[in-house]
């Protein structure tokens, strides 16, 4: 099972694992990360669940849909590995680390 690091902030790490095909924001949501309130539950339809990936994660995940794109235009301190977690999904690939922007703390 796939472990995803949120790291907040301040720097502190949480550790979760999370099972394949789950989205990175269900997993921050099953575990009380804090800073991913995720408020449409997922339907990318809001920028609650707005999180840094690290650069060495960016060329893994999938491309950005417009609606993404569209939805950070909402979200604080966008930058160019901003991405919605709800939209992020889980695989073996993944094994890596978030963070949540400091707007959301």
């Amino acid at each position: 099972m796939p472990k995803i690091t949120y790291v907040d902030a301040n720097g502190e790490q949480r550790t979760v694992e999370a099972k394949t095909g789950m989205s990175v924001m269900e997993a921050a949501i099953k575990n009380d990360v804090p800073g991913i309130d995720a408020d449409c539950g997922g339907a990318c339809a809001c920028a609650t669940c707005h999180v840094y990936v690290d650069e060495e994660w960016l060329p893994k995940l999938d491309e950005q849909q417009a609606m993404e794109q569209s939805m950070l235009d909402f979200a604080e301190n966008v930058q160019s590995n901003s991405r919605l977690s709800c939209q992020i999904k889980i695989t073996e690939e993944l094994d890596g680390m978030v963070t949540t922007p400091e707007s959301q703390h």
